[in-house]
C-alpha cells in the first residue's frame, strides 16, 4: 500500500536547513507549509508547487502569529503530519561580547520559539490521534 503524502509544518523555510528539508518534503510529493519572518524569501516554493506548499509569514517568537499560522495550516491541508522546528537565531562572539538584547533575541527564538510552536501544534495531533511517526492504534 502506498504512503499517503505527509503533510509537514516547518519553520525557518527561508535557507539553511529549512530550506533544504521544505524543499526535499515537496520534490518527494509531500505537503509543505513554509514559514519565514519574510514571506518574499520563500516565494520561490509557491511558485514552483503551487497548492502543494502553503507559504505563511512567522516570527516565532510572536506565539499569537504561531497560533494563527498553525491554525491556518491545519485549516488549508485538513491535518499536520510532521512539524519540524527549524527557525533559529545565531549570536556569534565571546559571551562579553554578546548584550543582553541580543541575548534575549537569542533564547525568545531558538528556546521560546519551539514551545510556542508546539504549544500551539499539541492539540491539533493529539486531536488527530497522529502526528510525525506517531499512529493511533487501530481500533
Amino acid at each position: 500500500m502506498a504512503q499517503e503524502n505527509r503533510v509537514w509544518f516547518i519553520t525557518g523555510s527561508s535557507r539553511g536547513f529549512g530550506h533544504i528539508w521544505t524543499e526535499a518534503a515537496l520534490k518527494r510529493g509531500d505537503k509543505v507549509v513554509a514559514t519565514a519572518r519574510n514571506l518574499e524569501s520563500i516565494s520561490d516554493f509557491k511558485e514552483k508547487y503551487g497548492n502543494q506548499v502553503l507559504t505563511l509569514e512567522l516570527d516565532v517568537t510572536n506565539p499569537e502569529q504561531v497560533k494563527e499560522a498553525v491554525k491556518k495550516a491545519h485549516e488549508y491541508f485538513g491535518k499536520l503530519d510532521i512539524v519540524l522546528n527549524n527557525a533559529g537565531y545565531s549570536l556569534v562572539g565571546t559571551i562579553e561580547e554578546g548584550t543582553t538584547d541580543e541575548i534575549r533575541t537569542l533564547y525568545e527564538t531558538n528556546i521560546l520559539g519551539p514551545i510556542h510552536v508546539i504549544q500551539a501544534a499539541l492539540p491539533i495531533l493529539r486531536e488527530q490521534g497522529f502526528g510525525g511517526s506517531i499512529r493511533k492504534p487501530e481500533e
